[in-house]
């Protein structure tokens, strides 16, 4: 596991509509690994790893750069801000967090999501969690200050760090939905030994968690035989979504119904090399949502893990999924024919 990839992914900020700062990291680690390296206009960016046969098949490996957030949308008289969320939040994770704000110039501010003491809402509890009601603290006097340094769509961010838990068994992070897809991405087209039969895009992709906005301009843009969408569900440890029991088969969720001969090409590779994994039902969705619908369909399969605590500044992520997960993807991109590409187009 690279885990200094993984800290450097997780800390960046990025929340949906300002992935800047992601983009341009990976547009590095791309060319350090000799992909050529392409954007679209919507802003989503891939490295291509090309393929000696000429004029081949397409298999596009996205993961989303953008994180939850928010944006400034107006001032108090305090000189604190209000924000419209973007993505979504548990609201009650939310209260006393620390917070990061972008200016205009990229330069960072630091401050707080601001928590009014419990006892101005006696009676009005269930007001005190709505975002409508929170503000957001950057220590300025009054709104004349905030304003010379804060513009309306000013991005800001709850602060995360990266820490691993437990003697390296497990990683605290924010972002880990899903700068652990991309970082899965990157250590597995690493690790691949052999000459591809196709062309391999490995992408980032924009505006996922306000609508996976940027899955359809991937679509279009490259226009794959197959897509993998690597992202992170929310562990529920139970039945389903426990951390340390691998892989996600994501049979179903509420934006795409997964193709059966898709997951079971995906259960195959994974025993192939006795990668563990677990069926899953998931109650979001991902970027495959949209991407499975662009032009006359894209075969779309997804690989994901799961991790605690999703959409905080505290996810939870277990280092053995990780590294498993690393492995059997590898493994499917390594086993991946040209005659299974047709099959999943429906071409035999």
């Amino acid at each position: 596991m690279d885990k200094q990839l993984l800290e450097d992914l997780t800390q960046l900020f990025g929340p949906s509509g300002h992935e800047e700062d992601v983009a341009k990291y990976l547009r590095k680690r791309y060319e350090e690994m000799s992909l050529e390296v392409q954007r679209d206009p919507f802003g989503n960016i891939y490295g291509i790893k090309h393929s000696k046969k000429k004029n081949t098949r397409r298999v596009l490996l996205l993961s989303h750069m953008d994180e939850v957030g928010f944006v400034v949308t107006g001032f108090l008289e305090n000189g604190c801000v209000k924000v419209s969320p973007l993505g979504g939040f548990n609201v009650e994770t939310i209260l006393a967090s620390r917070a990061i704000l972008k200016k205009q110039n990229g330069d960072f501010l630091y401050g707080t999501a601001s928590a009014l003491s419990p006892h101005l809402f006696q009676g009005k509890e269930n007001e005190k969690t709505s975002i409508e009601n929170m503000s957001f603290d950057f220590g300025f006097l009054s709104k004349e200050e905030a304003k010379k340094e804060i513009t309306i769509g000013d991005p800001i961010l709850l602060e995360g760090k990266f820490s691993f838990l437990n003697h390296g068994k497990r990683i605290l992070s924010k972002a880990l939905d899903d700068r652990m897809g991309l970082a899965m991405g990157i250590e597995a087209v690493r690790n691949v030994q052999k000459e591809l039969p196709y062309e391999l895009y490995l992408g980032g992709s924009m505006q996922e968690e306000v609508g996976l906005r940027g899955a359809h301009s991937a679509g279009e843009f490259v226009h794959p035989d197959l897509a993998i969408v690597v992202d992170c569900s929310p562990a529920t440890d139970q039945e389903e979504g426990s951390l340390g029991k691998g892989v996600l088969l994501r049979v179903f969720d509420r934006s795409m119904i997964a193709r059966k001969e898709l997951i079971a090409f995906q259960k195959k590779c994974l025993e192939e090399v006795q990668v563990p994994y677990q069926y899953y039902i998931g109650k979001g969705g991902t970027d495959a949502g949209d991407l499975h619908r662009v032009r006359e369909g894209i075969p779309t399969l997804t690989y994901c893990l799961c991790a605690r605590a999703i959409h905080t500044p505290s996810s939870v992520l277990d280092v053995s999924d990780f590294e498993n997960a690393v492995r059997g993807l590898t493994h499917i991109l390594e086993s991946l024919e040209e005659k299974d590409l047709a099959n999943f187009r429906y071409e035999n």
